[in-house]
């Protein structure tokens, strides 16, 4: 795919494309880790595990960002009126986001329920299901990839407006006060440095 052409009638084509349907598993969470590949017969030459491993992430990334961007088209040809990739601006990207909340399976607790900031819950609540920070935080990092890889400029890329990074961190932060959890990364330590070894002594001290 070389343009935003080949983009729109590529994505019929793709028989693995996401299931839109409300109540099916979503297919936006980050790429899981590949499986352990089994170790090598005494009759076959071991090869590295690390570039089997690295090979199977890569396609999976690749595989889920080509079903990412054709769901995004159809998404596009479905929305009403139609609209082309050419014309699609960050505000489209914020609904494409909040279309999906109703495929989440995420428990993100209201202000009025007794759960509210508790991040294990001890019995179920009527509190709506929504698409986690973590597989819409990913997912806008795979389509703004494939968007300047289908020939999309940087500098017109919808999925890296200023407005999406803004929602993003806004879902981040209400979903960690409803859940009680911290999405911030730990901040690595500094290992100590020894101190400075003192000064050799002078040749004209007095002995």
């Amino acid at each position: 795919m070389n343009s935003f052409q080949q983009f729109d009638s590529s994505s019929n084509t793709d028989t693995k494309a996401i299931n839109l349907t409300p109540g099916t598993t979503s297919n936006f969470a980050s790429p899981s880790l590949p499986t352990q590949p089994p170790p090598p017969t005494s009759s076959s030459p071991s090869s590295p595990p690390s570039s089997s491993s690295s090979s199977t992430t890569l396609s999976r990334y690749e595989n889920q960002k080509r079903r990412d961007w054709n769901t995004f088209g159809q998404y596009l040809r479905n929305h009403r009126p139609p609209l082309s990739l050419s014309r699609c601006s960050g505000a489209h990207v914020l609904e494409f986001l909040r279309y999906l909340d109703q495929f989440g399976k995420t428990k993100v607790h209201t202000q009025l329920c007794p759960f509210f900031g508790h991040p294990n819950p001890p019995a179920p609540c009527p509190c709506p299901l929504r698409q986690a920070w973590g597989s819409l935080d990913a997912l806008i990092g795979r389509l703004r990839a494939a968007f300047e890889e289908n020939g999309g400029k940087p500098e017109a890329n919808p999925f890296g407006a200023r407005a999406v990074r803004l929602y993003l961190r806004e879902v981040r932060d209400s979903q960690a006060k409803a859940r009680g959890i911290s999405y911030e990364k730990k901040k690595r330590k500094r290992p100590q440095q020894p101190p400075p070894l003192p000064p050799p002594p002078s040749n004209n001290a007095a002995s």
